[in-house]
């Protein structure tokens, strides 16, 4: 700043003076409560660059500002960002009290302006646009007749952009950042091997929204977290706590306007058992259970085969028999060969002696694509299995 330098920094389209700076007087000043205090207690200047920062932005705070320097102009435009979930209600307003009997009001969305909506208080007329770029705003927009405000209904990531209302020879700029609705992220035991002292988890979820943060805490202290930016993403954050630890956890899904959580329950996840089923996700052991009905249908359908080729191998001997042996002597019994304690059967192709291999091997693989899917500590007792 010069000896001799005077800032000023005026809003809107009636050029209102909100903050001065006058270095020949030793004079900072901020007029935050003009224009109906929308300013208050939100200007702060910069008494060495004469930088103006606004805190605590609202809608009504965006529009034209102009700075002026001794006898240079810089003009700034400020848009204000106005963010919603995927589903709900949001309304870009006008800020009138009144309509004026000579009052136009348009609303435009886009980089070409496109025209959605107008108010024309002297033709009488307001009009929605709802069918252009391709009927994304239909039966969505509604014009209130008393202040101009334009709301839209449930929202979709289509209605992301920029909004410019234009009242009278006023603009407003509105950036509407619509966010899809989190998912609720889920806790799972991971089946990979840990130490005997530990419980390895993993927080994950799956989300089609971006700049989204995953997170562990620790009460309320972040011990880890990760994000994405990028959509249709699958996140992950994994963490290992001791069998007795009694701290509560929570995994967190956010972003900037909501999030979704969930709480660990140690005892139910970490708790020691034999039966690996439990100690492991629900995807893992869908895919057991699967897998053994798959191997119960496979060993009844063998044993059906069996006892069937058993029984046809039984009647074709006893016909064979029948043709090639002599006629009995009297008080024989004519169905057993002389000398026979009953009939010779043939090896089958699906013998007693192969039903057994059959079902170990069906067995075999099932626990293979369990212990692919799992890597479970449990794969060298299913290789012994295997190798037998």
């Amino acid at each position: 700043m010069k000896d001799d330098d005077v800032i000023q920094w005026r809003f809107g389209n009636k050029n209102t003076l909100i903050a001065e700076i006058n270095v020949t007087a030793d004079r900072i000043t901020v007029y935050d409560d003009v224009l109906d205090g929308r300013f208050r207690d939100r200007l702060k200047l910069d008494n060495q660059t004469g930088s103006l920062t606004i805190t605590d932005t609202r809608a009504e705070h965006d529009g034209g500002y102009k700075l002026l320097i001794n006898n240079e102009i810089k003009s700034f435009v400020l848009t204000v960002n106005v963010s919603v979930i995927e589903g709900d209600s949001v309304t870009l307003k006008a800020r009138l009290t009144k309509m004026k009997d000579d009052d136009v009001i348009q609303w435009r969305f886009g980089d070409e302006n496109t025209l959605i909506a107008e108010i024309n208080v002297t033709a009488d007329r307001i009009t929605v646009y709802d069918d252009v770029l391709d009927g994304r705003f239909r039966d969505r927009l509604k014009l209130d007749d008393q202040t101009g405000s334009l709301t839209i209904t449930n929202t979709r990531t289509e209605h992301d952009g920029v909004y410019l209302g234009l009242i009278n020879s006023v603009r407003k700029r509105f950036s509407l950042i619509v966010y899809t609705r989190l998912p609720v992220p889920v806790i799972s035991r991971d089946c990979s091997p840990s130490s005997s002292s530990s419980c390895s988890l993993v927080c994950s979820s799956v989300v089609n929204v971006s700049h989204v943060t995953l997170s562990w805490y620790k009460g309320i202290s972040v011990l880890s977290s990760i994000s994405a930016s990028d959509l249709s993403i699958s996140l992950s954050l994994p963490l290992e706590v001791e069998y007795q630890d009694k701290n509560p956890y929570s995994c967190v899904l956010n972003n900037p306007i909501s999030n979704q959580t969930t709480h660990l329950d140690i005892n139910t996840l970490c708790h020691t058992c034999a039966d690996s089923v439990h100690c492991c996700g629900p995807t893992e052991a869908v895919i057991r259970l699967v897998l053994s009905a798959l191997v119960g249908v496979a060993t009844v359908i063998i044993l059906v085969y069996e006892i069937r080729s058993r029984r046809a191998e039984r009647d074709q001997a006893h016909i064979h028999t029948s043709d090639s042996l002599p006629e009995p002597e009297p008080g024989l019994d004519p169905t057993r060969p002389a000398g026979r304690a009953g009939p010779i059967f043939p090896a089958t192709v699906l013998g007693p002696g192969r039903v057994g291999p059959l079902i170990k091997h069906v067995t075999c693989h099932a626990q293979r694509l369990v212990h692919s899917h799992s890597q479970s500590r449990t794969r060298d007792a299913s290789h012994l299995l295997c190798a037998l």
